[in-house]
This record gives structure tokens, C-alpha cells and sequence, in this order.
């Protein structure tokens, strides 16, 4: 008891205090650029949804494949990843009243490899020498600087992890003893899973840059989808996780409420660190080369990361309930009238959790063999996709959004900017209903991602896609226009809202709840546990793909 008052005490004290100004310009910055980006992203997804449903003919200078490529690069890695890590650092801020100078540092360091990788990679796909899309599968063929880009971004991605590290070796080594603040927590999980996660493709990068430049003839295809796949599945769990923390630890105080489990929260982390790194060979379950004993154990191991999901879905529901009913709801349901639903910071990420049932049912899907050869390669997998990112992890980005900006502005949201956040939520969740809607529909029917429109010489089946891709598009159309009113939003509360100071919200346990055991700390722990699964699940493939190596594969422009 008494330690939650002094924790109360501490929270309101950073308060009054506010936002460190140099750290706010840091996560102003990385804000900024990451609202630009989604704009551009949004805008190329626009063009690319209207193509796809025959009502839209690109430009010849402008080719299907360049939008692809850039649309999925822009949002699926850059702006992503500009806002996790203007978020967490925001939030260690916070935390841990003001950043430490290395660590600020760090941060610009962070965001100046990350400019650069971006400029070089965006520029060889406008100039049409890398539409290799996202996962950039060889045999296809970039130019050697689209590579030597992604490394700068890998870099970028290192440079902030660092970061988070030293704030929270620095923040134990000042509080001997204690546990971690649970935002640092998450933000520590979040960086060591992105870590270990980049590993992979930091490999398969360096091994295809010297491919690229022609100095070796040959690539090993098999060995560079299985690297690049330690990480594209990986980060889109990292983005996830970032959400999580969002939901855990702001949602509860901004409807007054408590956190349900400080022990459950921290063991989420935990497993979602020591778990997922191997669940990215779902995506390889129809590639040869690999056993079945091998893809059963995979299949496993990538159903295990569903296990901190459902735990998450417990426990927020749990403080849902709790909460509705503190507040006076009556019967089965009447908690549920209690909740804040005309207040967007709830509204946004509540819309998020609710769209991540049918997205991680999708997910699950997608690791059986059966079910999986029914998707693979269909619009059904970007529907589930767009579920999972462009929904459940967006609408939560965008929730943090209303909050976060106004505190590091030192700004208030009004109540006219609110009901346009609540229209904007409105017009997201209905766009991407429509649109992932469709393509989980049509992708049943047969209609295959990664692809310009096309009537295949007028076939039946094929013409009978028109209909949902129509639906597509117009999904699309109302996503763009929630683009523009997040790009707005964001832009006022930065620079017009009206002054003052906005909390920052950071939700307490319970009175009487149970310490929160020592072993969650031990961090060291964790990361072997970690490194040991994904060494189960990828030392044997990896091996056996280098030693018994297929032939390799010339580079090859298909566009």
C-alpha cells in the first residue's frame, strides 16, 4: 500500500515537472518524419489498391512493382520503426526523469543511419533498380546500394538499442534492488527481440551485397529466405509487443482503471522474447528443402507465440471488467457502458485489441500445413497482414498519438480534435474492414498477392475477383482519407493546440497486489533461454542448407 502512494507521489511529481525539452525534440523529430512517411506510404498504397482493382492504369514511367516495393518498405520498416523508437524513448524519459546525454545522443545517432538508409534504399527503387519488394527474395536481383542501404538501417536499429540498454543498466545501478519500471520493461523486451531478431537478415544482407556487385555469380536462395525470415516475421511480433505496452501500461490509468498483473505483464515480455524468433518459419512451411520432423517442430514452435497473446487478452479484459463495474455497471455486461468509448485514446487502441482476434486466428491459420496451402501466396495472407500491422498495431500507435504529442508539445488536446480523432478511428477500422475484408475473401477464391491487375486472358475465375477487388479499393480510398486526418491531427497537436500540460499516463497495480517476483530481472537469463530456441529451431536448417548447399542462383531483373 504504502509503496503504491510513494509511486503516486513520484508519478505526479514527474508532472508537474514535464517533459525534458531536449528529449522532446528527439521524439518530436522522429514523430515528424514518422507521419511523413505514413503519408507517403498511405498515398502509395492508394495507388497501389486502385490498380489492383482494374480502376486505376499506373503511368509507364511508374511501375506496379516500384509502389509495391516502396509502399511496403515505407510503412511495414520505416515508419514503424521511426515511432517505436520515439515512443520508448519518450517513454524511459519519463521513466527515468530525462535521458541520459549518451543515451540522447544515441537516439540522433540512431536517427541519422536510419535518414541515410532510408534516402539510399528509396532512391534505388525510384530509380527502378530494387523492385524486390519488402522480403527482397533472391533470385530477384537490387542494386547493391538497395542492400548496402537496409545495413544502414539495421545500424540505426542497433544504435537505439543500445540506447535502451544503457538507460536501464544505468536505472539498476541506481536503484540496486528494485524492479525495472514496467514501461522500461517493455521497451527493453521490445529493442533484445528487434536484436535478436536482426541478426538473420543482417546476415543475409552482407552475403548478397557482394552477389549484387557481381564479384560472386551465384546466391544460395533457400539459405537467404530462411535468414531473411529469422526477422520479417519477428519485427511484425516487436511492433506488437510495442502495442502490448501501450495497452498495459496507459490504457488502464487513461480509463481510470489499475493494472490487472505487474508479474503477468513482465512474464509476456519474457516469452515473447524466448519465443518468437523461431515462429518465423511459418512462412517457409511450403518450401522444400526442409523435413517434415523439421516444419512440425516449427508449426510448435510458431503456435507457442500465441500463448503471451492470450494472456494479454485475459488480462485486459480483466481490467476492462473490473474497471466497469468499479465505475457502477450492472449485470453480465454493464461494464461496458462504464467504459470511456468518446475518448480516443481508448477508443483507438480498444478497436486495435478487438481486431486482433480474427488476426491472430488468421495467424494460427497459418501455421497449419493443411490450411496453410489454401493461403499461401493468396490476397488472403496481405489481408491478415494488414489485420495485424495496419490495424491492431496502427490504431495503437495512432491512440498513443493523442496523448503523447500534446505532453512532449506541452499542449492539450481539445475536444474538437478529439471527435476528429473518433472520426478518424471510425474511417480506419471501416476502410480496413473493407479492404482486409476482401482480401481475405478473394484470397480464398484464388486471387494471388504480389501481383498488377490482370483478367489472366479474360478467365472466369479470375473475372469473378472483380467484385471484391472493387471492395478493395474502395477500403483503400478510406484509408487514405484517414492518412490525411492522422497527418493533421498529429501536425496540430504538435504546433496549434491550445498550451498546457497533458499527463502522461502511467497505470499503478492494485493496493494489495503480490510483489512482483525477483527472477523477472534476470534478464541475462532470458536472452540465453532466448538464443537457445532459436538456435534449436535454426542451427540444424542453417546448417544443413550450407553443407548440402542447392545449386545457387544468378541475380535476375524481372521488371
Amino acid at each position: 500500500m504504502e509503496a503504491v502512494k510513494l509511486e503516486n507521489i513520484k508519478e505526479k511529481t514527474k508532472q508537474k515537472l514535464g517533459v525534458n525539452p531536449h528529449d522532446a525534440r528527439l521524439t518530436l523529430t522522429y514523430f515528424s518524419l514518422a507521419f511523413i512517411v505514413l503519408f507517403i506510404g498511405g498515398f502509395l498504397g492508394l495507388l497501389q489498391g486502385l490498380n489492383r482493382a482494374g480502376v486505376l492504369e499506373l503511368p509507364a514511367w511508374l511501375n506496379y512493382y516500384q509502389v509495391l516495393t516502396a509502399h511496403g518498405v515505407l510503412l511495414v520498416l520505416v515508419f514503424t520503426t521511426l515511432f517505436m523508437i520515439g515512443y520508448f524513448y519518450a517513454g524511459i524519459s519519463h521513466m527515468h526523469n530525462g535521458l541520459l546525454p549518451k543515451v540522447r545522443k544515441m537516439g540522433w545517432v540512431a536517427l541519422g543511419l536510419l535518414l541515410v538508409g532510408v534516402v539510399m534504399v528509396i532512391t534505388t527503387i525510384v530509380m527502378g533498380e530494387a523492385s524486390v519488394m519488402y522480403t527482397f527474395y533472391p533470385p530477384m536481383q537490387a542494386s547493391p546500394w538497395f542492400y548496402i542501404g537496409l545495413v544502414f538501417l539495421v545500424l540505426g536499429i542497433w544504435a537505439a538499442v543500445i540506447g535502451v540498454w544503457t538507460s536501464a543498466i544505468n536505472w539498476k545501478k541506481n536503484n540496486k534492488g528494485k524492479h525495472l519500471p514496467l514501461f522500461t520493461y517493455f521497451a527493453v523486451g521490445a529493442f533484445t527481440l528487434t536484436f535478436l531478431g536482426s541478426i538473420g537478415v543482417t546476415v543475409e544482407v552482407l552475403y548478397l551485397i557482394p552477389w549484387a556487385f557481381g564479384w560472386v555469380e551465384t546466391v544460395n536462395v533457400m539459405l537467404s529466405r530462411t535468414l531473411f525470415w529469422s526477422f520479417g516475421h519477428t519485427i511484425v511480433n516487436v511492433w506488437y509487443l510495442v502495442a502490448v505496452s501501450a495497452w498495459y501500461v496507459t490504457v488502464p490509468k487513461i480509463i481510470g482503471g489499475r493494472l490487472f498483473s505487474d508479474t503477468l505483464a513482465r512474464v509476456v515480455v519474457i516469452l515473447s522474447v524466448v519465443l518468437n524468433v523461431p515462429g518465423g518459419f511459418h512462412h517457409q512451411i511450403v518450401d522444400p528443402g526442409f523435413s517434415e520432423g523439421l516444419k512440425f517442430m516449427h508449426v510448435f514452435m510458431s503456435l507457442s507465440i500465441s500463448l503471451p497473446s492470450l494472456m494479454t487478452a485475459f488480462a485486459m479484459f480483466a481490467v476492462f471488467t473490473r474497471t466497469g463495474i468499479k465505475k457502477g455497471g450492472k449485470g453480465l455486461l454493464g461494464w461496458v457502458k462504464k467504459l470511456p468509448w468518446g475518448d480516443v485514446r481508448f477508443l483507438a487502441p480498444m478497436i486495435a485489441m478487438i481486431a486482433f482476434i480474427p488476426a491472430g486466428a488468421g495467424g494460427i491459420a497459418q501455421t497449419n500445413n493443411q490450411l496453410n496451402q489454401v493461403v499461401h501466396n493468396s490476397l488472403w495472407v496481405v489481408g491478415h497482414f494488414h489485420l495485424t500491422v495496419g490495424t491492431t498495431v496502427a490504431l495503437t500507435f495512432f491512440g498513443v498519438t493523442y496523448w503523447l504529442i500534446p505532453y512532449l508539445s506541452k499542449r492539450v488536446m481539445t475536444k474538437q480534435i478529439n471527435r476528429l480523432g473518433i472520426i478518424q478511428t471510425i474511417v480506419w477500422a471501416l476502410g480496413m474492414l473493407l479492404m482486409s475484408g476482401s482480401m481475405h475473401w478473394v484470397g480464398l477464391l484464388g486471387s494471388p498477392r504480389r501481383t498488377s491487375y490482370s483478367t489472366y486472358g479474360d478467365s472466369a475465375t479470375a473475372l469473378g475477383w472483380d467484385p471484391y477487388l472493387i471492395f478493395l479499393a474502395a477500403g483503400g480510398t478510406l484509408l487514405m482519407i484517414g492518412v490525411v486526418l492522422m497527418v493533421y491531427i498529429v501536425f496540430n497537436l504538435m504546433f496549434f493546440a491550445p498550451k498546457g500540460n497533458t499527463e502522461f499516463p502511467v497505470s499503478q497495480p492494485e493496493n494489495f497486489a503480490p510483489e512482483t517476483p525477483k527472477w523477472t530481472e534476470r534478464w541475462g537469463l532470458w536472452i540465453l533461454v532466448a538464443v537457445l530456441v532459436i538456435s534449436m529451431g535454426y542451427v540444424i536448417p542453417v546448417v544443413d542448407l550450407i553443407v548440402n548447399a542447392p545449386p545457387g542462383s544468378p541475380g535476375f531483373k524481372t521488371w
